[in-house]
């Protein structure tokens, strides 16, 4: 996946009303003072007036203070500092971590340099697989039975391997092309299947893709779905189980975030992904791919992306 003010004060100036001729006077009073006189000899020609008590200084204004305004991103500045604070702890944390941010109300985006570069998915592929499945089914080109929509739930739940190795093998077509063939559709232009430890190739579990790929299928899921099966998809993703309560998660209660996190551990080492949004109406979306390269682990993994949530929405909601 951040003068003071000084305000003068004015003497009061007491005044003896005179209510009758010997209320206020006193014996032998002094005469008043002359009034000051005027320079005998002439002022040149704009020099200044000095002061006088029929002269005196104007009062000095305070100098105006300046603010230097934000680089139009489409970011506020709040949202820009933070960017900021992301930037510098993750070029401390192991491995390597791509991160995509958008605001859907401004259409900003802002991605990180690793952004493009090619993953593993581990689990974060179930949300594609439950868009197509909802798809294919209002179309009518498959009935999806009631364990179906269990295994479904299951999947963005809990992550349940099982539930999707179960509809891949069953909805991917005698060669299990279909659903490398839909993906693209939800935005993952890049998605590449892997060969490897499995019998069936394609494999929902040896896939990859980038970052970027994973910000619009979370765009897409928000943008384009049925109402119907968006509002199923976004319940499902902000009522996780503890397991994937980490990633975007780490947002915050406030933001009412939602995801669905991926993780396994590959031969080159550890791959932690999250993928959701945050804020109202889902404002916000945040996909991160943090490939641990054999510097670190899980335990690592998980906090990084976790930590990147927060320090982009703790406290903005």
């Amino acid at each position: 996946m951040i003068g003071a003010h000084f305000r003068g004060k004015a003497g009061a100036l007491a005044i003896c009303l005179t209510l009758t001729v010997t209320a206020c006077a006193t014996p032998e009073a002094a005469p008043p003072p002359a009034a000051p006189t005027t320079p005998s000899t002439p002022l040149p020609s704009g020099a200044p007036v000095p002061p006088t008590p029929q002269n005196p200084p104007a009062p000095q204004a305070a100098p105006p203070t300046t603010t230097t305004p934000c680089p139009p991103t489409g970011f506020d500045c709040d949202l820009q500092n933070r960017i900021a604070a992301v930037k510098t702890y993750v070029s401390h944390r192991p491995g390597t971590v791509g991160i995509v941010l958008r605001d859907r109300h401004t259409g900003a985006v802002w991605h990180n340099e690793h952004a493009e570069d090619p993953t593993w998915t581990a689990s974060t592929i179930k949300l594609a697989m439950a868009v197509d499945l909802l798809r294919r089914n209002r179309e009518g080109t498959i009935t999806l039975t009631p364990t179906d929509h269990t295994k479904i739930t299951a999947m963005l739940h809990n992550s349940d391997d099982d539930a999707a190795t179960t509809l891949w093998t069953k909805y991917g077509g005698p060669d299990h092309t279909l659903w490398n063939k839909a993906f693209p559709a939800y935005g993952m232009t890049s998605l590449t299947p892997q060969r490897g430890y499995s019998q069936t190739y394609p494999y929902w579990g040896f896939q990859k893709c980038t970052t970027a790929d994973l910000d619009r299928l979370m765009t897409h899921v928000l943008d384009k779905t049925p109402a119907e099966d968006k509002a199923y998809i976004v319940n499902n993703m902000r009522t996780v189980a503890a397991n994937q309560q980490w990633g975007v998660w780490g947002a915050g209660k406030a933001a009412t975030p939602g995801n669905k996190d991926g993780w396994s551990e590959e031969d080159g080492g550890w791959v932690m992904n999250t993928v959701g949004f945050a804020g109202p109406a889902e404002r916000y979306t945040l996909a991160i791919m943090n490939n641990l390269t054999n510097q670190g682990a899980y335990d690592e993994g998980r906090a990084t992306d976790t930590e990147i949530a927060r320090l982009l929405f703790e406290g903005r909601f």
